[in-house]
Order: structure tokens, then C-alpha cells, then sequence
């Protein structure tokens, strides 16, 4: 892995997973980003199929979450082997396919494909700017059926509406390396995602993009 992709993921230690849900999901989604987890959270559920691939795992709160009980399939991948191991046995009872990769180099899965791919709150971890880590729409579409469906959320750092402590916050994430959107914008995002897929979709609220897009 490349030193900007392990900064990225480095930071979520057992410790910090520990308190991700309350601090990310809970506090910033609502206070300092403007966009509440649920609405997240409504997406992976009209989205998500009985073959899923989830990308940049993290606690695995959406799978616990809204991960329907009757899923046939379902994969986890992550760079981080604590965010691998909480979400695996988290949903142990689905006997999940675990795959430790780097989303910005292609993927060796197994040979099955699947229907749909979430990537939730990860682009904007990875360094770069969009266009040079839209790569990872190139990779995961390698892994998706015809038809198949990608959706997700990723935090924008640039022509949003954000508070004093939200600014504060986005440039010290930047700074360190754990964010790298300083330079993402809705025009940006849209341009990524459909040079690699069709019916794109984004809903911007707060500093969040929401999107969706088809494999033709």
C-alpha cells in the first residue's frame, strides 16, 4: 500500500471503532456535517441486494443495521484488518467473505460478481483528488454483474455549507492525512462516477453527497 492509503485507514485502531458510531455516525453526521445517519442508512436499504460487496467496512453499521436477515451473499472489503475483524463477527451468522485489499489497486476477489456495492464514507478518506481516486469505481465495477448497482456517501470538502467547527475539524482531518477532500465537489463527484456508470444519482445534503449508479 502506498503511505497516503495506509494514513487513511491507520487511524481506526480497536480504540477509535470503539467510539466511531457515537462520534461519526452520531455527533459529526449530525451536528457538523448536516446529514443524519438515517438517511444513510434509507439508501443501503432500497439499494442493497441478497449479493452484496461492502467497501471501507468500518464498524459495519450498516450491515448490522440494515443488512436484510434472508441475504445470501455477502463480502466485506477494508484495508483495515481491525474494521475487518469487528464487521465480520458482527454479522458471523452470514459467514461473510472477508477480503483485506487497497481499493485504489485492482481486486482479487473471488469469481462470483455481485448485485450490489456499497462504499459508504470511504472516498473521502483516500488520497487524492476525485479524479485520481475514482479509480476505485473502475475496480469495483470489475466486480459487479451487468445491472448491478453501487451506491454510497462520501463527505465533500469544497462548495458546502459548513459551520465554524466543521471547517475547523475537515482542515485538521486533512492535515493529518485521514481525510484527503479538500478539492471534492458535487461536479467532481458526478464526473467519477459516470465515466464508469449509468443512471447516477446524487442527493447532497449538509457536506454529504448520497449517490447511486448502474453497471451497464
Amino acid at each position: 500500500m502506498n503511505k497516503d492509503s495506509f494514513t487513511g485507514q491507520a487511524v481506526y485502531s480497536k480504540k477509535v471503532l470503539s467510539i466511531y458510531d457515537i462520534w461519526v455516525l452520531g455527533f459529526s453526521n449530525s451536528y457538523l456535517w448536516k446529514c443524519p445517519t438515517s438517511l444513510i442508512g434509507k439508501k443501503f436499504v432500497a439499494l442493497v441486494s441478497d449479493n452484496h460487496l461492502d467497501v471501507g467496512v468500518g464498524t459495519g453499521y450498516y450491515l448490522k443495521n440494515y443488512l436484510p436477515s434472508a441475504v445470501k451473499r455477502v463480502a466485506l472489503v477494508d484495508l483495515n484488518n481491525n474494521s475487518l475483524e469487528s464487521t465480520s463477527k458482527a454479522i458471523q451468522h452470514l459467514n461473510p467473505e472477508v477480503y483485506c485489499r487497497d481499493i485504489l489497486k485492482p481486486l482479487t476477489l473471488s469469481n462470483e460478481k455481485f448485485d450490489s456495492v456499497s462504499i459508504n464514507y470511504l472516498l473521502h478518506c483516500l488520497p487524492g483528488d476525485l479524479s485520481e481516486k475514482s479509480i476505485a469505481f473502475s475496480h469495483l465495477r470489475d466486480v459487479m454483474n451487468k445491472g448491478a448497482v453501487l451506491f454510497g456517501s462520501t463527505i465533500l470538502g469544497k462548495d458546502t455549507s459548513q459551520n465554524n467547527l466543521a471547517k475547523k475539524l475537515m482542515a485538521f482531518y486533512n492535515k493529518k492525512g485521514i481525510f484527503s477532500n479538500a478539492n471534492d465537489d458535487l461536479v467532481s463527484l458526478d464526473t467519477a462516477l459516470k465515466a464508469h456508470f449509468y443512471d447516477v444519482k446524487i442527493k447532497v445534503v449538509g457536506c454529504v453527497a448520497i449517490f447511486s449508479g448502474i453497471k451497464i
